[in-house]
C-alpha cells in the first residue's frame, strides 16, 4: 500500500489569503448576489409556475420573429446544451415550440404559444413589481447595471 501525499504546511494558503479572497473577490460577490437574486425572483414567480430563468427564457422569445437557438443562446450567455435542457419543461407545458428552421431543416427555431404569452402576461406585472423593490432598496440601480454590462 502506498502513503498518502503529505503537502508541506510551507506549501499551504495562509488563512488571510482566504479572508481576503472572500472580502475582495468580485467574482464570488457577484456569484451570492445572482443567487440572492435568482431565489427573489423565483419566489415572486412562484404563483404563475415560472422561474426566475424560465421567465427570462420566455421573455427572450417574445420577438416580432422567431429567434434561431444559437441567438437565443447568445442572449442569456447560455451554451446550446444548456438551453436545450432548459426548453424542454416548458416545451412539455405548451409554453414554447422548438421547430425546423425555415431555410434550414437542421436549425431549429423558438416560439411563444398562445399558453406562453399568457404566462408572460401573468408574470410581467409580477416582476416590474419585485424590479422596483429592488431599485428602491439598492437606491437605483442603473451604475450596478453599466458596471455589469461592461463586464459581460
Amino acid at each position: 500500500m502506498s502513503k498518502p501525499v503529505v503537502i508541506p504546511s510551507e506549501a499551504t494558503v495562509p488563512y488571510a489569503a482566504t479572508l481576503h479572497v472572500r472580502d475582495t473577490c468580485l467574482c464570488l460577490h457577484v456569484q451570492r448576489a445572482a443567487r440572492a437574486l435568482a431565489r427573489r425572483f423565483d419566489e415572486a414567480l412562484r404563483p404563475v409556475g415560472l422561474t426566475n430563468g424560465q421567465f427570462s427564457l420566455l421573455m427572450s422569445l417574445n420577438r416580432p420573429e422567431p429567434p434561431g437557438l444559437g441567438a437565443v443562446a447568445s442572449l442569456l450567455a447560455m451554451d446550446r446544451t444548456t438551453l436545450t435542457a432548459a426548453l424542454k419543461p416548458l416545451e412539455r407545458r405548451g409554453l414554447v415550440t422548438v421547430a425546423p428552421g425555415p431555410n434550414d431543416r437542421r436549425a431549429r427555431v423558438l416560439s411563444l404559444t398562445a399558453e406562453g404569452h399568457a404566462a408572460l402576461t401573468r408574470a410581467l406585472p409580477i416582476w416590474t413589481a419585485e424590479h422596483a423593490r429592488l431599485d428602491e432598496e439598492l437606491g437605483g440601480s442603473e451604475p450596478l447595471r453599466a458596471g455589469l454590462r461592461a463586464i459581460a
